[in-house]
């Protein structure tokens, strides 16, 4: 059950409003990817400090104001739908070139999870989700081609 403004873990409760609600989003992210709850809060709660360092007025204005809905429906499509692909939870995950960095995306998958400035963040998140889903990593080359497999 995804976590909202009103029901989320107390490690959250001491963080300012736009950072927990952007590590709510991002943990219930994390738990739509198979991770175990004592994972996500503390990677969540990272990146939302992380984010936070960087976000400028009006993207913390725009967190603040989700709502509880946003924050559940994260994986929702418009009818409400889950768009949760538990299919993909035992397929691979690539790393790829992308127009604004790199993309870490579970093989099958239509939309990267993730899009990183740099090839090693990208191979980083990309190495944390296969770990904790048992699959591998796949890395490719600025042009497309393979350039390493790990698994996990």
């Amino acid at each position: 059950m995804p976590w909202d403004n009103d029901d989320y873990p107390s490690s959250l409760k001491n963080l300012d409003t736009a950072v927990r609600k952007k590590a709510i989003d991002i943990a219930n992210a994390m738990l739509d990817e198979g991770y175990e709850e004592g994972r996500a809060i503390p990677i969540a709660i990272e990146q939302a400090k992380e984010w936070s360092s960087h976000a400028d007025e009006e993207e913390r204005k725009k967190v603040k104001q989700m709502s509880d809905k946003a924050l559940r429906s994260r994986g929702e499509d418009q009818d409400g739908e889950s768009e949760s692909r538990p299919e993909l939870m035992d397929k691979g995950e690539h790393v790829l070139s992308h127009d604004q960095g790199w993309a870490v995306k579970a093989e099958g998958a239509e939309k990267p999870s993730n899009v990183y400035e740099t090839k090693q963040e990208a191979v980083n998140r990309a190495k944390e989700i296969a770990e904790n889903k048992g699959t591998q990593v796949i890395i490719h080359k600025k042009d497309g081609s393979i350039q390493n497999k790990q698994s996990f």
